[in-house]
Protein backbone atom coordinates (compact mmCIF):
# COMPACT_ATOMS: atom_id res chain seq x y z
CA UNK A 1 0.00 0.00 0.00
CA UNK A 2 1.31 3.11 -0.76
CA UNK A 3 0.97 6.01 1.35
CA UNK A 4 2.33 9.47 2.46
CA UNK A 5 3.98 9.67 -1.02
CA UNK A 6 3.71 11.97 -4.24
CA UNK A 7 4.32 10.51 -7.60
CA UNK A 8 4.77 12.47 -11.07
CA UNK A 9 3.77 10.85 -14.46
CA UNK A 10 3.47 12.25 -17.41
CA UNK A 11 1.56 11.21 -20.95
CA UNK A 12 4.24 10.94 -23.32
CA UNK A 13 2.40 11.49 -26.65
CA UNK A 14 -0.30 13.70 -25.33
CA UNK A 15 1.77 16.59 -23.85
CA UNK A 16 -0.30 15.92 -20.58
CA UNK A 17 1.47 15.77 -17.01
CA UNK A 18 -0.25 13.94 -14.09
CA UNK A 19 0.20 13.84 -10.30
CA UNK A 20 -1.27 11.43 -7.54
CA UNK A 21 -0.88 12.24 -3.84
CA UNK A 22 -1.97 9.23 -0.88
CA UNK A 23 -1.87 10.50 2.32
CA UNK A 24 -2.84 8.60 5.81
CA UNK A 25 -0.51 9.29 8.55
CA UNK A 26 0.69 12.83 7.21
CA UNK A 27 -3.03 13.80 7.17
CA UNK A 28 -3.79 12.28 10.54
CA UNK A 29 -1.19 14.21 12.46
CA UNK A 30 -2.27 17.51 11.24
CA UNK A 31 -6.25 16.75 12.15
CA UNK A 32 -4.59 15.14 15.95
CA UNK A 33 -3.33 18.50 17.10
CA UNK A 34 -7.15 19.47 18.00
CA UNK A 35 -10.54 18.32 18.07
CA UNK A 36 -11.78 19.42 14.75
CA UNK A 37 -15.08 19.06 13.63
CA UNK A 38 -15.29 16.28 10.47
CA UNK A 39 -16.44 19.04 8.28
CA UNK A 40 -13.41 21.36 9.26
CA UNK A 41 -11.42 18.14 9.52
CA UNK A 42 -12.41 17.51 5.46
CA UNK A 43 -11.32 21.24 4.59
CA UNK A 44 -7.95 20.67 5.53
CA UNK A 45 -7.35 17.22 4.22
CA UNK A 46 -8.55 18.73 0.81
CA UNK A 47 -6.20 22.01 1.78
CA UNK A 48 -3.46 19.42 2.18
CA UNK A 49 -3.84 17.17 -0.77
CA UNK A 50 -4.53 20.31 -3.22
CA UNK A 51 -1.06 22.04 -1.38
CA UNK A 52 1.02 18.82 -2.06
CA UNK A 53 -0.34 18.75 -5.70
CA UNK A 54 0.56 22.28 -6.41
CA UNK A 55 4.11 22.20 -4.35
CA UNK A 56 4.92 19.33 -6.98
CA UNK A 57 4.53 21.81 -10.39
CA UNK A 58 7.16 24.18 -8.79
CA UNK A 59 10.54 24.89 -10.50
CA UNK A 60 12.10 26.13 -7.64
CA UNK A 61 12.97 25.48 -3.96
CA UNK A 62 10.73 26.96 -1.80
CA UNK A 63 7.26 26.97 -0.39
CA UNK A 64 3.44 26.78 -0.66
CA UNK A 65 0.53 27.96 1.19
CA UNK A 66 -3.09 28.08 0.90
CA UNK A 67 -5.26 29.67 3.08
CA UNK A 68 -8.46 29.93 3.35
CA UNK A 69 -10.04 33.16 5.34
CA UNK A 70 -13.89 33.78 5.31
CA UNK A 71 -16.62 35.52 7.42
CA UNK A 72 -18.56 31.99 8.50
CA UNK A 73 -17.37 29.45 11.23
CA UNK A 74 -14.42 29.36 9.78
CA UNK A 75 -12.32 32.63 10.39
CA UNK A 76 -9.04 30.50 8.74
CA UNK A 77 -8.18 27.05 7.25
CA UNK A 78 -4.38 27.25 6.16
CA UNK A 79 -1.47 24.53 4.60
CA UNK A 80 2.07 24.75 4.54
CA UNK A 81 3.94 22.66 2.13
CA UNK A 82 7.33 23.34 0.69
CA UNK A 83 9.29 21.88 -2.40
CA UNK A 84 10.52 18.82 -0.17
CA UNK A 85 7.25 18.01 0.46
CA UNK A 86 7.36 18.85 4.47
CA UNK A 87 3.40 20.14 5.66
CA UNK A 88 2.02 21.42 8.33
CA UNK A 89 -1.53 23.11 8.68
CA UNK A 90 -3.71 24.38 10.86
CA UNK A 91 -8.00 25.94 11.29
CA UNK A 92 -9.62 28.21 13.35
CA UNK A 93 -13.53 28.11 13.93
CA UNK A 94 -16.30 29.07 16.59
CA UNK A 95 -19.18 27.60 16.97
CA UNK A 96 -21.20 24.64 16.63
CA UNK A 97 -20.84 23.01 12.67
CA UNK A 98 -23.46 21.00 11.16
CA UNK A 99 -22.13 17.44 9.62
CA UNK A 100 -23.20 18.32 6.32
CA UNK A 101 -21.47 22.05 5.89
CA UNK A 102 -19.95 22.89 2.75
CA UNK A 103 -17.20 24.79 1.94
CA UNK A 104 -19.67 28.24 1.43
CA UNK A 105 -20.96 27.23 4.57
CA UNK A 106 -17.92 26.73 6.23
CA UNK A 107 -16.23 30.14 4.79
CA UNK A 108 -19.02 32.60 4.75
CA UNK A 109 -17.85 35.11 2.43
CA UNK A 110 -14.13 34.40 1.94
CA UNK A 111 -11.37 33.98 -0.14
CA UNK A 112 -8.36 31.85 -0.81
CA UNK A 113 -4.91 33.19 -0.95
CA UNK A 114 -2.12 31.32 -2.81
CA UNK A 115 1.33 32.36 -1.52
CA UNK A 116 4.34 31.09 -3.26
CA UNK A 117 7.53 31.99 -1.41
CA UNK A 118 10.85 30.92 -3.55
CA UNK A 119 13.94 30.59 -1.52
CA UNK A 120 15.68 32.71 -3.51
CA UNK A 121 13.59 35.37 -5.46
CA UNK A 122 10.38 37.44 -5.24
CA UNK A 123 7.41 36.20 -3.35
CA UNK A 124 4.01 36.45 -5.47
CA UNK A 125 0.71 35.71 -4.13
CA UNK A 126 -2.47 35.74 -5.54
CA UNK A 127 -6.33 35.69 -3.90
CA UNK A 128 -8.73 34.22 -5.45
CA UNK A 129 -12.93 34.18 -5.08
CA UNK A 130 -14.47 30.93 -3.77
CA UNK A 131 -16.23 30.36 -7.42
CA UNK A 132 -17.57 27.24 -7.79
CA UNK A 133 -18.75 24.05 -5.09
CA UNK A 134 -15.76 22.81 -4.05
CA UNK A 135 -12.01 23.93 -3.19
CA UNK A 136 -10.89 21.78 -6.74
CA UNK A 137 -13.05 23.83 -8.71
CA UNK A 138 -11.84 27.30 -7.03
CA UNK A 139 -8.30 25.98 -7.89
CA UNK A 140 -9.41 25.01 -11.36
CA UNK A 141 -10.29 28.49 -12.19
CA UNK A 142 -7.50 30.13 -10.52
CA UNK A 143 -5.00 28.34 -12.67
CA UNK A 144 -7.19 28.76 -16.01
CA UNK A 145 -7.19 32.85 -15.07
CA UNK A 146 -3.70 32.90 -13.77
CA UNK A 147 -1.41 30.46 -15.67
CA UNK A 148 -3.90 29.53 -19.23
CA UNK A 149 -3.30 26.36 -18.47
CA UNK A 150 -6.14 23.77 -18.54
CA UNK A 151 -5.90 22.00 -14.84
CA UNK A 152 -8.41 19.06 -13.10
CA UNK A 153 -7.83 18.38 -9.29
CA UNK A 154 -9.42 15.55 -7.60
CA UNK A 155 -9.96 15.26 -4.47
CA UNK A 156 -10.94 12.49 -2.28
CA UNK A 157 -11.11 12.09 1.39
CA UNK A 158 -12.45 8.93 3.43
CA UNK A 159 -11.62 6.05 5.88
CA UNK A 160 -9.77 3.24 5.03
CA UNK A 161 -8.99 0.25 7.15
CA UNK A 162 -10.88 2.75 9.98
CA UNK A 163 -8.92 5.33 9.96
CA UNK A 164 -8.83 9.13 7.68
CA UNK A 165 -6.96 9.45 4.47
CA UNK A 166 -6.88 11.79 1.98
CA UNK A 167 -5.75 11.66 -1.72
CA UNK A 168 -5.77 12.95 -5.36
CA UNK A 169 -5.06 13.54 -8.64
CA UNK A 170 -4.54 16.37 -10.84
CA UNK A 171 -4.00 16.99 -14.68
CA UNK A 172 -1.92 19.39 -16.21
CA UNK A 173 -1.79 20.75 -19.68
CA UNK A 174 1.92 20.92 -20.65
CA UNK A 175 2.86 24.39 -21.59
CA UNK A 176 4.70 23.09 -24.66
CA UNK A 177 1.80 23.77 -27.08
CA UNK A 178 1.76 20.60 -28.51
CA UNK A 179 -1.16 18.96 -26.52
CA UNK A 180 -4.68 18.86 -27.96
CA UNK A 181 -7.98 19.85 -26.18
CA UNK A 182 -9.27 15.93 -27.22
CA UNK A 183 -6.36 14.35 -25.41
CA UNK A 184 -7.16 16.55 -22.07
CA UNK A 185 -10.49 15.58 -22.19
CA UNK A 186 -9.89 11.93 -23.00
CA UNK A 187 -7.33 11.58 -20.58
CA UNK A 188 -9.77 14.10 -17.89
CA UNK A 189 -12.76 10.98 -18.18
CA UNK A 190 -10.43 8.26 -18.10
CA UNK A 191 -9.50 10.25 -14.41
CA UNK A 192 -13.06 10.56 -13.42
CA UNK A 193 -13.54 6.91 -12.72
CA UNK A 194 -11.43 6.64 -9.98
CA UNK A 195 -13.02 5.20 -6.86
CA UNK A 196 -11.95 5.95 -3.40
CA UNK A 197 -11.09 2.75 -2.39
CA UNK A 198 -8.25 2.37 -5.16
CA UNK A 199 -6.74 5.83 -4.27
CA UNK A 200 -6.58 4.71 -0.76
CA UNK A 201 -4.95 1.80 -1.23
CA UNK A 202 -3.19 0.79 -4.83
CA UNK A 203 0.34 1.48 -5.60
CA UNK A 204 0.93 4.33 -8.23
CA UNK A 205 2.24 1.67 -10.82
CA UNK A 206 -1.50 -0.32 -10.57
CA UNK A 207 -3.47 2.66 -10.22
CA UNK A 208 -1.99 4.42 -13.18
CA UNK A 209 -2.35 1.24 -15.53
CA UNK A 210 -6.36 1.08 -14.34
CA UNK A 211 -6.77 4.28 -15.38
CA UNK A 212 -4.35 4.38 -18.42
CA UNK A 213 -3.62 0.85 -19.79
CA UNK A 214 -3.90 1.89 -23.13
CA UNK A 215 -1.18 5.38 -22.73
CA UNK A 216 2.07 5.16 -22.63
CA UNK A 217 2.88 6.50 -19.25
CA UNK A 218 5.91 7.38 -17.71
CA UNK A 219 6.23 7.31 -14.09
CA UNK A 220 9.24 9.25 -12.45
CA UNK A 221 10.36 8.38 -8.54
CA UNK A 222 8.09 9.38 -5.62
CA UNK A 223 8.60 11.73 -3.08
CA UNK A 224 7.60 11.30 0.34
CA UNK A 225 5.35 13.75 2.14
CA UNK A 226 5.38 14.14 5.81
CA UNK A 227 4.54 16.42 8.42
CA UNK A 228 6.96 19.08 10.12
CA UNK A 229 6.16 21.27 12.24
CA UNK A 230 9.13 23.07 12.63
CA UNK A 231 8.52 24.36 15.86
CA UNK A 232 10.79 24.21 18.96
CA UNK A 233 11.83 24.80 22.62
CA UNK A 234 14.67 27.05 21.08
CA UNK A 235 11.98 29.26 18.74
CA UNK A 236 9.90 29.40 21.65
CA UNK A 237 12.40 31.12 23.66
CA UNK A 238 13.36 33.69 20.47
CA UNK A 239 9.84 34.57 20.53
CA UNK A 240 9.72 35.61 24.03
CA UNK A 241 12.97 38.19 24.05
CA UNK A 242 10.86 39.21 21.21
CA UNK A 243 8.26 40.75 23.82
CA UNK A 244 8.53 43.53 25.71
CA UNK A 245 10.82 42.72 28.90
CA UNK A 246 7.79 44.58 31.11
CA UNK A 247 5.09 42.43 29.73
CA UNK A 248 7.44 39.22 30.20
CA UNK A 249 7.60 40.12 34.00
CA UNK A 250 4.71 41.26 34.28
CA UNK A 251 2.69 37.59 32.80
CA UNK A 252 5.64 35.77 34.85
CA UNK A 253 4.07 37.75 37.93
CA UNK A 254 0.59 37.19 37.51
CA UNK A 255 1.24 33.04 35.62
CA UNK A 256 4.33 32.11 37.83
CA UNK A 257 5.57 31.09 33.60
CA UNK A 258 5.17 31.84 30.79
CA UNK A 259 3.43 29.35 27.91
CA UNK A 260 3.34 29.12 24.08
CA UNK A 261 1.21 26.84 22.41
CA UNK A 262 1.86 25.38 18.84
CA UNK A 263 -1.64 25.56 16.73
CA UNK A 264 0.18 23.59 13.92
CA UNK A 265 1.17 20.18 16.41
CA UNK A 266 -0.32 20.81 19.88
CA UNK A 267 3.06 20.64 21.84
CA UNK A 268 3.36 23.06 24.38
CA UNK A 269 6.70 24.90 25.46
CA UNK A 270 6.72 26.61 29.76
CA UNK A 271 9.34 29.05 30.84
CA UNK A 272 9.68 29.93 34.67
CA UNK A 273 11.03 32.70 35.76
CA UNK A 274 14.98 31.33 35.86
CA UNK A 275 14.24 29.97 32.65
CA UNK A 276 13.50 33.33 31.42
CA UNK A 277 16.72 35.18 33.05
CA UNK A 278 18.85 32.91 31.49
CA UNK A 279 17.09 33.91 28.48
CA UNK A 280 18.04 37.50 28.77
CA UNK A 281 21.40 36.66 30.14
CA UNK A 282 22.32 35.22 26.55
CA UNK A 283 25.44 36.62 25.09
CA UNK A 284 24.13 39.15 22.54
CA UNK A 285 20.63 39.54 23.87
CA UNK A 286 20.16 43.46 24.25
CA UNK A 287 18.90 44.72 28.11
CA UNK A 288 19.90 42.19 30.48
CA UNK A 289 18.76 44.29 33.73
CA UNK A 290 16.13 43.08 34.95
CA UNK A 291 13.16 45.23 36.40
Amino acid sequence: MANNVLNRYLFEDLSVRGELVQLDETYQQIISSKEYPQPVQNLLGELLVATTLLTATLKFEGSITLQLQGDGPVSLAVINGDHDQKVRGVARWEGDIADDADLHTLMGKGHLVITITPNKGERYQGVVGLEGDSLSEVLENYFIRSEQLKTRLWIRLGEHEGKPHAAGMLLQVVPDGTGSPEDFDHLEQLTSTIKNEELFSLEANELLYRLYNQETVQLFNPQEVEFHCGCSRERSAGAILTIDKKEVYDILAHEGSIALHCDYCGANYSFDKDQVEELYNQPGTENKTVH
